[in-house]
C-alpha cells in the first residue's frame, strides 16, 4: 500500500469512527462500521483516484458500507444509553456544558439517520453541499431537505436559550 494513503487513513480514522456513530447511533455499532471500512479501505486502497480527498473517499466508504449493512440486518431503532452519552468525550469538565453538549448530542441522535448523516458531514466535519451530495450518493437538493428538516427537529429540542448559540446555518 502507498505509503501517503496509509497515513491518509490513519489520520482520518477519528473523523471516521464519529462518523460511524453519527450514522448508527452507538459507540459498539459505530467502532464495527469504522472497522469494517477501514479494511475495505486497505483492500482497495489501489482504487483511489488521487483526486479529491482521501478522508472524502473513506466517507464514501463508510457510508456504502452502512448502507449495505442496513440492507442485510434491517436493524430496529437504537437509542444513545445514557452510559454511551458518558463514554463520549467532554469538550470541557463546566457541568453546563457538559449538559449542552449532551443536550445537543441526544437532539443530534433523535434525527432520522439520512438527516443526521447530512447533519454531521456538513455541520461537524464542515464538508460543502456538493461534498455531501457526493458522499451520500443523493442530489444537492436532497441534502439541502435533509439539513433543514434536521435544523428543524434540532431547533425545537434543543432548550429555548440554547437555539440561537448552538445552531448556526453552514453553507
Amino acid at each position: 500500500m502507498d505509503e501517503e494513503v496509509e497515513r491518509g487513513i490513519v489520520q482520518a480514522i477519528p473523523a471516521l469512527r464519529r462518523y460511524a456513530l453519527a450514522l448508527t447511533g452507538n459507540w459498539d455499532s459505530a467502532d464495527d462500521l469504522t472497522q469494517d471500512s477501514l479494511e475495505r479501505a486497505m483492500r482497495k486502497s489501489h482504487q483511489w483516484r488521487r483526486h479529491g480527498g482521501i478522508k472524502a473517499w473513506l466517507f464514501r466508504i463508510m457510508y456504502r458500507q452502512f448502507l449495505n449493512r442496513r440492507r442485510l440486518f434491517r436493524p430496529s431503532a437504537v437509542e444513545a444509553e445514557p452510559d454511551e452519552l458518558a463514554a463520549a468525550p467532554n469538550l470541557a469538565n463546566c457541568q453546563e456544558r457538559h449538559m449542552a453538549c449532551d443536550d445537543v448530542f441526544t437532539a443530534l441522535m433523535a434525527l432520522p439517520r439520512r438527516q443526521r448523516a447530512a447533519m454531521y458531514l456538513v455541520s461537524v466535519e464542515g464538508y460543502t453541499y456538493d461534498e455531501a451530495a457526493m458522499l451520500m450518493d443523493v442530489p444537492i437538493g436532497t441534502v439541502r431537505s435533509r439539513l433543514a428538516r434536521a435544523r428543524d427537529a434540532m431547533r425545537a429540542a434543543l432548550p429555548e436559550q440554547d437555539r440561537t448559540a448552538r445552531l448556526r446555518r453552514v453553507k
